[in-house]
């Protein structure tokens, strides 16, 4: 099936599309939506901007469109809009999204799909956390956390990229914080540097880092794609 999906450059849009591809089907274009800002319900926002890099590096297309008001009707037209152009240029039969629990996000999605007689794929939905996080490592993809926002999460962990070390890190930070490993709650948002997807990974430059003592952000200022050669 010929399908777009909905990315955001973090670690479960990116992995959805992986599975899609593990599954057959082919994915044409990349739909992302720049929000409004951060307090956003249905979309991620910390370096949204650099999506562009990973369609790059996926080659795969990608269609963009800004937010222009703070209100979810106006994030849902707009990702409606998108949905219409991919499937005019690209003849999708399908969107392919990486929601795991959002029972919010996935009616979103399922109404706009539901509009444009196209067949919605959710690879990830009800994944059990700790085999996630795993199998996301086992298949070599590498993704810093690009903002926190719980209880058991300090800044120290803006920027990192998770590895083994830091899951059973993360682990019992969960254990005693009760947050949701694979950040589904909005506990932490990521962004993917390196997958099998990609032919070359990102290489970020220049970053700067908010904190305000209970959430903070990673900002990447400046970043490129890796000369592997």
């Amino acid at each position: 099936m010929k399908l777009a999906a909905f990315f955001s450059g973090g670690k479960d849009s990116t992995y959805s599309i992986f599975l899609a591809k593990k599954l057959g089907h082919s994915v044409d274009v990349l739909l992302t939506l720049y929000p409004y800002s951060d307090e956003s319900h249905l979309l991620h926002y910390p370096n949204i901007t650099f999506t562009k890099l990973q369609s790059e590096s996926m080659k795969i297309p990608q269609l963009i469109e800004k937010i222009t008001s703070n209100n979810s009707k106006n994030e849902s037209e707009k990702l409606n809009n998108l949905v219409i152009l991919a499937k005019e240029k690209y003849s999708i039969e399908g969107i392919v999204h990486g929601g795991i629990l959002s029972k919010y996000q996935k009616d979103n999605f399922s109404l706009i799909c539901e509009k444009n007689d196209l067949e919605i794929i959710s690879p990830l939905w009800n994944k059990e956390s700790q085999s996630y996080m795993k199998e996301l490592l086992h298949e070599n993809f590498e993704y810093i956390i690009s903002s926190v926002s719980s209880n058991g999460l300090n800044d120290s962990w803006l920027g990192r990229k998770i590895d083994n070390n830091g899951l059973e890190e993360l682990k019992k930070l969960q254990s005693k914080f009760d947050f949701n490993l694979n950040f589904e709650g909005g506990e932490a948002e990521t962004f993917v540097i390196n997958c099998p997807l990609f032919e070359k990974p990102l290489l970020i430059q220049n970053f700067t880092t908010e904190w305000d003592g209970y959430r903070g952000r990673f900002e990447i200022l400046e970043a490129k794609l890796k000369d592997n050669a």
